[in-house]
């Protein structure tokens, strides 16, 4: 009988241990909820500790305080109790602590450690053994590196001030103390207010129209990480393109933005032929000022977007393609760290040429193939140059960097032609059946690398033999550079283009160069052809035929001005300025800042314009142009 007691007290020993941590099948069911919490590897880029205690919800109430350029209130966290642990670890940057309260009303110990200049600090508040939640009140630093403030000549407008965030990679730490790792996934709702009345839009369930209060609520009650947090404040109008989707912008760009995007519900009919229902409720665009580093981001309902993509004709669409193909690679099934950045943005440009082919053509999409392939290989050729040989692969290492060090064009190009080449092997047809499955099995869960190999092998190469051997798996994703077996882009219209090219730079007659019917992918095309060899009196040429130098459209004026730097074609200079001056997309500033460094004059001149420039730009940009400039 005591032999028998003795096992069973063990046996329930073992059992409760097991019900207190994240099983061997690394999933887990709290509180008898639906819910399932798959085990996490271990986030470099975070301190929080969510096999133990997870966040599942946040409520904010906040504040924006437009003259102070901060965020204040509070915000109430639900956490799955996973383990043993009674400490909640938090990411936090340049936050203003003021209390902690538990659920009971007690108020919580905490306390935040030193600053790391890539991580921020770490919050650590003790639960007691019953706690499901804490609120913090809060208020976050004017230096927030995610939130950018914008003064009224900064807008459009030029009459009310404007406020927007960027919380990707690991921003959001800098207004919301949060578990700052995306594979950490939760809803929210918020209540948020403004003293100026202005329309406030955040990554949820969105207000159409202002109010008299200023003050309005968000639901999100699909789980997202914590990168896809966002806000934005500003004098914003709303115009519907359908049920589905529309776009918000300042009412000075309001009508130039939906014109530019009205093939966007037929970009979402045609995403969901391919991978299934698009599931996000709604889908609108949010057109930013032109501050905003990027050219897209992906905030789930909300996407954000640079004003750079408004060139007049709708060629840049492919950017609005690109970010709704987000809404199942990225925000559905997500990178569980940083480290597996290219599931995310891989899958996503691959997803973007697949829709914009069944809208455009097969011979739209070879142009933007080919300038893509281009661009991989310039990016990998600068990292080898710079010994990163492992920063080309497509698995990464930035233990003890910053993430934003993974977001190049490996991840995007490298990853989508890895995708490619699986489709070649093994056929669109089944190839395209797996995304499905992919992305229906694996909705709202992470995803990292070591996961999606064994289900590619599982689900895809299984089926077909010798499929992986022919693929090169291995070398893809642990290998540097591009592997042998990639497929090779090619397309029909670049070939007049660089016949064209070839014309003018042997002869420098402008008059071969003949444009009707091209788009801004073979004014791309036909401009880096002529990087290597142009004259001074051919840029003077083009300059005069075509006028250059004023177009609307800044993916083209970014390679432009480049071949006037390296000509030194002075009367582009002045508009150079206006541009770095009036575009805060790092995409174009880079190229440009870095072409500018490497003469002692430019480097001198283009040192002059980033003093003017740097208030308009988002922090996100100023510290990369910095680098390049190598000025503090």
């Amino acid at each position: 009988m005591a032999k028998r007691w003795y096992y069973f007290f063990i046996l329930a020993l073992v059992f409760f241990h097991n019900s207190c941590v994240v099983n061997d099948e690394n999933r887990k069911k709290v509180n008898d909820s639906s819910t399932t919490y798959r085990f996490l590897e271990k986030d470099v880029h975070s301190f929080s500790n969510p096999n133990q205690n997870r966040v599942e919800h946040l409520h904010l109430n906040l504040e924006i305080n437009f003259d102070e350029k901060i965020l204040s209130g509070s915000v109430l966290i639900s956490i799955a109790r996973l383990g043993n642990s009674n400490h909640l670890h938090l990411d936090s940057k340049d936050l203003v602590i003021h209390k902690v309260l538990l659920d009971d009303g007690d108020t919580a110990n905490y306390s935040i450690s030193p600053k790391d200049s890539i991580l921020g600090q770490d919050l650590t508040i003790d639960l007691k053994s019953n706690t499901k939640s804490v609120e913090i009140f809060y208020e976050t630093s004017p230096e927030s590196e995610a939130l950018q403030w914008l003064n009224p000549k900064q807008t459009y407008g030029k009459v009310y001030p404007f406020l927007f965030s960027q919380s990707q990679a690991i921003l959001a730490r800098s207004w919301v103390p949060c578990q700052d790792s995306p594979g950490i996934k939760f809803t929210y709702s918020a209540d948020i207010g403004n003293s100026l009345g202005l329309l406030v839009l955040m990554s949820a369930q969105n207000p159409v129209e202002r109010n008299e209060s200023g003050r309005f609520h968000f639901e999100m009650d699909q789980p997202i990480s914590t990168y896809l947090l966002a806000i934005a404040c500003g004098n914003i109008k709303y115009q519907a393109l359908d049920s589905l989707c529309g776009v918000y912008a300042e009412s000075e760009m309001l009508e130039a933005s939906s014109w530019e995007l009205a093939s966007l519900p037929q970009m979402i009919k045609s995403a969901e032929s391919l991978y299934g229902k698009y599931v996000w409720k709604k889908y609108d665009v949010l057109i930013l000022p032109p501050s905003f580093p990027f050219g897209g981001m992906e905030n789930p309902r909300l996407t954000f977007a640079t004003p750079t993509i408004i060139a007049g004709d709708r060629s840049l669409v492919s950017l609005i393609a690109h970010e709704l193909a987000h809404s199942w690679s990225g925000n559905l099934v997500t990178n569980e760290t940083w480290n597996d950045f290219w599931l995310n943005e891989g899958f996503t440009v691959y997803f973007e040429q697949r829709i914009m082919e069944s809208i455009y053509g097969k011979r739209y999409v070879d142009m933007l193939n080919v300038l893509g392939m281009d661009e991989l290989k310039h990016t990998i050729s600068d990292l080898l140059k710079e010994d990163k040989s492992e920063d080309t692969h497509l698995f990464l290492n930035l233990k003890g960097r910053n993430p934003d060090d993974g977001l190049t064009d490996v991840a995007y190009e490298k990853g989508r032609y890895f995708l490619q080449t699986i489709e070649q092997i093994v056929g669109r047809k089944h190839f395209d059946s797996f995304l499905k499955k992919y992305f229906t099995e694996n909705s709202f869960q992470p995803m990292n690398t070591k996961r999606f190999i064994q289900y590619l092998k599982k689900n895809l190469l299984n089926k077909y033999k010798g499929s992986e051997k022919k693929l090169m798996l291995e070398r893809w994703v642990y290998g540097p550079g591009i592997p042998s077996n990639c497929t090779k882009p090619y397309s029909e219209e670049f070939n007049r283009v660089d016949s064209l090219s070839a014309l003018f730079s042997v002869s420098g007659d402008i008059n071969v160069v003949d444009t009707a019917g091209w788009t801004t992918h073979h004014w791309l095309r036909f401009l880096r052809s002529l990087k290597e060899s142009i004259s001074k009196e051919q840029v003077v040429s083009l300059e005069h035929t075509f006028h250059l130098s004023y177009s609307g459209n800044s993916e083209i004026l970014c390679d432009w001005f480049q071949l006037c730097i390296i000509t030194d074609f002075q009367p582009a200079f002045q508009p150079l300025e206006t541009f770095l001056i009036t575009v805060g997309r790092r995409k174009f500033l880079s190229p440009i800042y870095k072409l500018l460094s490497q003469t002692t004059d430019h480097r001198k001149w283009g040192r002059k314009v980033f003093v003017k420039a740097k208030p308009g730009y988002h922090s996100i940009t100023s510290a990369t142009i910095s680098e390049i400039l190598m000025v503090n």
